[in-house]
């Protein structure tokens, strides 16, 4: 992992968390500490409506923050519908320093991001229920109160988690765009740290 990265991650502190947050944001750190108990490596799919922000953001912290932290979780991302992991989210991305190169020009392109040699983490839009995603045994992580409200029912999920952020997409083509895409990945990633920070305790 790059040394910018984990500055980057040691420098987030959970001053912003509200109370209302940290209840949510406990559910997961429970979730992922029964895994433990029970010698499983947990499973996440941060689900939102297209695939192609917030969850994306979602995984791919969720990936950094197990790793820096050495703690095994599996990550996924799925939709409601297919799209494409949208350029602006990679453009923010890179931003804080990750490595990403497109392997492809077509309208759901995969974006391969490199958390670190060993490590890289495809970055597209797909169904929720994908076949590249679990089917069984995992924690849904509603990301998007439209995929949370349109979903009641994920099939072979064993826990929901309804971990909502605001959609940067109101902001694009606004002079506020870059601004807002990063805050929305910086809250992911503070509240990932948070999450892993807990658990490890």
């Amino acid at each position: 992992m790059k040394e910018s990265i984990k500055i980057l991650i040691r420098d987030l502190d959970f001053e912003s968390i509200s109370e209302e947050r940290y209840t949510v944001l406990n559910s997961l750190v429970s979730y992922l500490k029964e895994s433990e108990i029970q010698k499983k490596v947990p499973k996440l799919n941060f689900i939102c409506t297209h695939n192609s922000r917030r969850s994306q953001f979602s995984q791919l912290w969720c990936t950094v923050m197990s790793h820096f932290y050495t703690f095994p979780v599996e990550c996924f991302s799925g939709g409601t519908a297919v799209t494409a992991c949208n350029e602006r989210t990679v453009a923010s991305l890179k931003r804080f320093g990750f490595d990403i190169e497109s392997t492809n020009n077509g309208e759901n392109p995969i974006y391969v991001a490199s958390i670190s040699e060993e490590i890289q983490l495809e970055l597209y839009s797909k169904l929720f229920d994908a076949q590249e995603n679990p089917s069984e045994d995992f924690a849904a992580v509603m990301t998007c109160s439209d995929a949370d409200e349109s979903c009641p029912i994920i099939p072979g999920c064993n826990k929901r988690i309804p971990l909502r952020y605001e959609d940067p997409k109101l902001f694009d083509d606004t002079d506020l765009e870059e601004t807002m895409y990063d805050k929305r990945s910086l809250q992911i990633a503070r509240e990932m740290k948070y999450v892993f920070t807990k658990v490890i305790k």
